[in-house]
């Protein structure tokens, strides 16, 4: 991880690294995934068990496929009493937060009596996919619950939760423990592209859904992206990204912390660090190879760091901002005295974290806005995770015969305009 000035050559290739930081998609695996969607669509759950005994279990079958209300019941026993209260705070949090979103049906009597509206309906099953987390040493709960809970939110009747055994065939307790508390009605043993394919298609076992949600390695990302348009997805996610604009009174190890949250995930995750303070720079920097040493995960940060981290140095905050949004990060920081002055200024990020006191930490597990959010700079044009993901908008239109009077003849013009004059003798008999 090095120090660039922004109005250097070096600043500034580094700068176009971020700009294009984009992953491409490798052609041979996308060969690899399109025949494992094509094996589960014609082999069903055979092709499932065949794929989980190569890559996850070896001796796996049909009926371990989903898990029992049995296993549910017996993970509340196997887990710490303060795992189960942080789970349900986190639970309550994301829950209260994404009420809040629920869009309401609605209609509009117009002066000619027609009627034009809007229903909206959730979907009736949705999928959610869960990484599989080490082989099941580090339970990704938080995304269970990020994805579950906006689905019942939205009011989804069948949630089905797929996630990777390890090699005895289990799941985490914990991760059950979550997916019960966050609504999910099913849970089944499935990971990577095989899992999608299963969602998106159904088998003799996993029922078809009609939205995918949830992260994942390249084969689930790949997945997702050929199957998406047949079926809803949230999101083609990349590796997991921060960037923090500080001034000098951020707290250089505070900022070293965060930077190091981000660059454990992933060796491809994206660590960066503007500020006009040089200080406030090298003292960071310092942190980040200090604290770097005390990291379980230290040879993942590392990697991350050398070939995504970076400490930019602008020349005051409002270019600092005009770089953030150029890159529009999946997750903001303002560790800046006065955050309140300058959120107005963001416009393109996935997740905006105001003060000193609101590290990325805490909206990854128990603030509530959801976690599953736009990478590579695709928060230009996307949203977190959200109940709308669940939801789709019906219009309704509703005409009597003076509506249909009075507004017929700029129907016939537009549609004989456009060559289309089935459409206008389509109203015209009925006038």
């Amino acid at each position: 991880m090095e120090i660039y000035e922004l109005t250097t050559p070096q600043g500034k290739d580094f700068l176009n690294r971020l700009l294009y930081r984009f992953q491409g998609l490798p052609q041979k695996l996308i060969s690899q995934v399109e025949e494992i969607i094509s094996q589960v669509k014609e082999r069903g759950d055979q092709a499932l068990v065949e794929y989980t005994r190569k890559f996850d279990c070896p001796v796996f079958d049909t009926q371990d496929l989903r898990v029992r209300e049995e296993e549910i019941k017996e993970a509340y026993q196997k887990i710490d009493d303060e795992v189960l209260k942080a789970i349900r705070l986190s639970v309550a949090n994301v829950r209260r937060f994404h009420e809040e979103q629920r869009p309401k049906s609605w209609f509009i009597t117009r002066t000619n009596e027609s009627i034009v509206g809007q229903m909206v309906r959730p979907v009736e099953h949705a999928g959610l996919y869960i990484p599989g987390g080490q082989a099941g040493k580090t339970p990704l709960v938080s995304t269970v619950i990020m994805t579950a809970v906006p689905a019942k939110v939205a009011g989804v009747k069948h949630v089905v939760m797929v996630s990777p055994p390890n090699k005895t065939g289990a799941l985490s307790p914990a991760l059950l423990v979550a997916a019960a508390e966050a609504g999910v009605d099913e849970i089944y043993r499935l990971g990577s592209a095989w899992a999608i394919a299963a969602l998106a298609y159904g088998t003799q076992s996993i029922p078809k859904v009609e939205v995918i949600c949830g992260p994942g390695n390249i084969y689930v990302t790949l997945a997702k992206k050929i199957i998406a348009g047949e079926v809803g997805i949230d999101l083609v996610a990349g590796p997991s990204e921060i960037l923090i604009v500080a001034d000098e009174s951020a707290n250089p190890s505070w900022m070293a912390a965060d930077l190091l949250s981000q660059a454990e995930h992933d060796p491809l995750a994206t660590a960066i660090l503007l500020t006009p303070s040089r200080a406030l720079a090298q003292e960071t920097l310092s942190e980040v190879n200090k604290q770097l040493r005390e990291l379980p995960r230290q040879e993942i940060a590392q990697k991350a760091l050398d070939s995504q981290g970076g400490i930019l140095l602008v020349r005051d905050l409002y270019e600092a901002l005009e770089v953030a949004n150029l890159l529009a990060p999946e997750h903001l920081e303002l560790a800046v005295s006065d955050p309140w002055k300058w959120v107005s200024r963001v416009q393109n990020a996935g997740a905006v974290f105001l003060g000193q006191f609101s590290p990325e930490a805490v909206g990854d597990y128990i603030a509530g806005p959801n976690h599953v959010l736009p990478t590579m700079g695709c928060a230009r044009y996307a949203s977190a995770l959200s109940v709308e993901v669940f939801l789709k908008r019906i219009s309704l239109i509703a005409y009597g015969p003076e509506a249909l009077k009075e507004e017929a003849w700029a129907v016939t013009k537009l549609a004989r305009l456009e060559g289309l004059e089935a459409h206008a003798r389509a109203v015209e008999k009925r006038l």
